[in-house]
């Protein structure tokens, strides 16, 4: 028991440091060693007293080990960076392909070892993140042919890590520092770009080949199959070939854990491994020469060692395969094996290895589903038969991992259990294994008979995530709601007599429940009436606001579309589930560019909005999707809770101006508090800046001016920006936007007028709040700033 406290210690202090802005010098760790002194020093006294100061002093020794062994990997990590002078130009450069790539429509994407660099005076990270774009001009436009382990000859551009940063969204630039990425970029098309050799030999790539052959193979033969991504991921981890749509149904059921490749699938083929191999070892009479289950065991541990690896070796993966590894060995032995002192050392063990392991989802919800399941199975709540044990099992994980999902994800499934009695028996028992056997050329077939069980399981699955109420969704707790929780959920399932009730064995076990309770009824705070809350998100080239008043949310713009995917889906959405606002009573996309409308289908579908105003033409699938679409036009206004709303341009219909330049037809609003005002004008040029001055005058001065088309030097005429003449002008741009955004002409006429400027590519999510007769302005990295951040 001491070690599980011991190692969740030593994972504190990570989390500690990861909440740093400045990374601090790893010379302050001698600091623990008078600590550790004390602790050696009470350790020979054996009272009471001097064993509970040697744990505490030992707890507190954890803390700082792991705080500045997670600051000296930091440190060696952040010095392989790209220097700002080599930003954006050709550099030739000599490397590996890592990982098995990543294949879409316009582009594949792969890591990428730089082993040299073919120009004098370059400095190139070792570890970069390349995309080598489709080029319609040169080999008939197809993608090229990247494996894992193939050493290429590259002439790349790059730069140094950078995402989004908002409120909720996860932390793009963490992903990288995670992966050991320290730059990224892509492919020059034409550059004498070559493959030098194929790395056949190399241990290093086999597994990572492997997979990609596999991954190869199943799409081939499944090639007009919809669930063909699905069968992927399970066997090699490739969770990116599952569809989004596909995903929506795994997470409204609860069911997105068996996509990853868990402990659960590595336990199931090393225990049938284990049965053939055990059977097969008897049968051959050999079991005087070893014991069958000790040559079993071994078996079963050397094939999960190879699936884990075929699988990406993933948290979860490689934790189960150090339980198993541990446990395999204390059966060797002939040792007994406790599971909660497994799972402490593991859990050090795998965060000593990688202390950026906490920062993913699946870390927490894979130990903590493990550590319930310990609590469950060795009848610490009672033991039952096999069906009650299972169901047991399902209803302290499912209650166990909601504080960790609704401080994750903001949402709960609601018919996770009924879901996942569904899909745990089906997926484990009969479509991994099948898929499995498939890997072995010559029994592709296998997959036409996984492929109908797989897709009857998803009809059910999707009737189910159909169903009214199938997810619980709401504002993200605060990290004190959530650690009471996790507190009631063990005070909970702490054990208890039989037949004498809830409060048998430990007191007052209904406790638990009270301490659950903050979750849901803590409020999210929101403005009081007559103040103005506005959040312009940093959604790269493009615009999306969130305005807020008391009773009120209007959305205006929503970001632009990445291919396949789009900021209403990655940025929008979590933003607002994590702030708790479930409908917005307007939407305004100011202009049909898809860096404005990007993302508005994707809001649409997903969160009830009331009414769209657009200068969009009618018959576009973002007006065809909601019953209640307007067209903007001037003079058009509205009061909420004391705030006012006027619509200042167009003053025609879009219809009557259809030969106008889109951006010339964007909406225009003016929202009015009586602590200031705030001017939103889309991407309007000087041609419309100037009707507008002869139409609105002075009317359009304003406190905060989101600055028209992010800085364009066709916008932002010096009359504009005399008669607005903001106290802040916010950028939305885009880091080293390929437009040049914002002009530097146009920074400097803001600055001349006064302005304080606010860029989201430097800032991420600007954060403005009209209240208290004043008007405040922050942003989300200067709040949420950490040490890997560029600055």
């Amino acid at each position: 028991m001491l070690i599980g406290i011991y190692s969740l210690a030593f994972v504190l202090g990570v989390l500690w440091l990861l909440q740093q802005p400045v990374l601090p010098g790893v010379y302050w760790a001698a600091g623990l060693v008078p600590v550790a002194l004390v602790a050696l020093f009470f350790s020979q006294f054996p009272s009471r007293f001097s064993i509970g100061i040697v744990r505490i002093l030992l707890f507190v020794t954890m803390v700082g080990a792991g705080f500045f062994w997670a600051a000296y990997r930091a440190q060696d990590r952040l010095a392989d960076d790209l220097p700002s002078a080599w930003e954006g130009k050709d550099i030739a450069v000599v490397g590996v392909v890592t990982e098995m790539p990543q294949l879409s429509r316009q582009s594949v994407r792969f890591r990428f070892e730089v082993e040299q660099v073919l120009m004098p005076d370059a400095v190139v990270p070792s570890h970069v993140q390349l995309a080598w774009y489709r080029d319609a001009r040169r080999d008939g436009g197809e993608l090229p042919g990247i494996m894992a382990g193939e050493r290429w000859q590259l002439t790349i551009r790059l730069k140094r890590p950078h995402g989004s940063a908002n409120p909720h969204v996860p932390d793009y630039e963490a992903k990288l520092f995670e992966r050991d990425v320290r730059a990224t970029g892509y492919v020059r098309a034409g550059q004498g770009n070559r493959r030098l050799e194929i790395l056949e030999d190399n241990p290093a790539y086999v597994f990572e080949r492997k997979r990609d052959e596999i991954r190869s193979r199943f799409q081939h033969y499944l090639a007009d199959y919809p669930y063909a991504g699905v069968l992927v991921a399970l066997v090699v981890g490739d969770q990116r070939a599952i569809p989004p749509s596909q995903w929506d149904i795994f997470i409204r059921t609860g069911t997105s854990h068996l996509m990853a490749i868990s402990g659960s699938h590595i336990t199931l083929l090393a225990g049938m491994i284990f049965l053939l191999a055990y059977r097969a070892w008897r049968w051959a009479g050999l079991a005087l020469w070893l014991p069958a289950r000790k040559f079993a065991l071994v078996c079963g541990l050397v094939v999960a060692t190879g699936y884990a690896l075929l699988a990406g070796f993933a948290v979860p993966v490689r934790r189960a395969l150090f339980m198993m590894t541990m446990i395999v060995a204390a059966f060797w032995r002939n040792r007994h094996v406790r599971m909660l002192p497994v799972l402490g050392w593991v859990l050090l063990l795998v965060v000593v290895l990688d202390p950026w392991a906490v920062t993913a989802a699946g870390f927490w919800l894979s130990f903590a589903a493990v550590a319930l399941i310990c609590l469950v199975v060795s009848g610490r709540i009672g033991r039952a038969g096999v069906v009650a044990g299972w169901v047991r099992i399902q209803w302290a994980i499912t209650l166990g991992l909601l504080p960790l999902l609704l401080i994750l994800f903001q949402q709960v499934s609601l018919v996770s259990p009924l879901a996942n009695a569904v899909a745990i028996p089906v997926i484990t028992f009969i479509i991994v294994p099948l898929a499995l056997l498939a890997t072995i050329p010559g029994l592709e077939f296998l997959l036409l008979v996984a492929h109908p069980v797989l897709q009857g399981t998803m009809m059910v699955l999707q009737w189910l995530g159909e169903l009214p109420l199938a997810t619980w969704e709401q504002q993200a707790p605060p990290l004190w709601a959530v650690i009471a929780a996790i507190f009631g959920v063990v005070w909970l399932l702490l054990p208890g007599g039989p037949g004498l009730g809830m409060v048998a064995g430990f007191p007052a076990r209904w406790l638990g429940i009270l301490a659950g309770l903050p979750l849901f009824l803590i409020s999210p705070e929101k403005p009081a009436e007559g103040e103005l809350w506005l959040t312009v998100l940093d959604v790269g080239q493009g615009l999306a606001v969130v305005v807020r008043t008391r009773n009120h949310t209007l959305l205006y713009d929503t970001g632009p579309g990445y291919g396949e995917s789009d900021s209403g889906r990655y940025v929008i959405l979590p933003y607002l589930r994590g702030e708790g606002l479930q409908a917005l009573d307007r939407m305004i996309v100011s202009h049909v560019d898809s860096d404005h409308s990007g993302g508005a289908l994707s809001v649409l579908e997903k969160i009830n909005t009331g009414m769209l105003l657009s200068s969009i033409a009618g018959d576009h699938p973002i007006r065809q999707s909601i019953s209640d679409n307007r067209y903007c036009l001037a003079g058009d206004a509205w009061q909420w809770d004391g705030v006012h709303f006027e619509i200042l341009h167009p003053a025609e219909s879009t219809n009557l101006a259809v030969k106008r330049k889109t951006n010339e037809t964007s909406c225009v609003i003016k929202i009015t508090t009586v602590h200031g005002s705030v001017l939103l004008p889309g991407d309007i040029g000087k041609e419309t800046e100037a009707a507008l001055l002869g139409r609105a005058g002075d009317s359009l001065a304003s406190n905060v001016l989101v600055v028209p088309h992010h800085g364009s030097r066709s916008s932002s005429s010096p009359e504009f920006v005399r008669q607005v003449n903001p106290d802040f002008a916010i950028f939305t741009v885009g880091y080293r936007s390929r437009f040049g955004h914002p002009h530097p002409e146009i920074v400097q006429r803001y600055v001349a007028q006064g302005s304080r400027l606010q860029r989201s590519d430097y800032d991420g999510a600007i954060l403005v709040r009209f209240s208290g007769g004043r008007v405040a302005v922050d942003s989300w990295r200067n709040l949420n700033r950490r040490f890997w951040h560029d600055e």
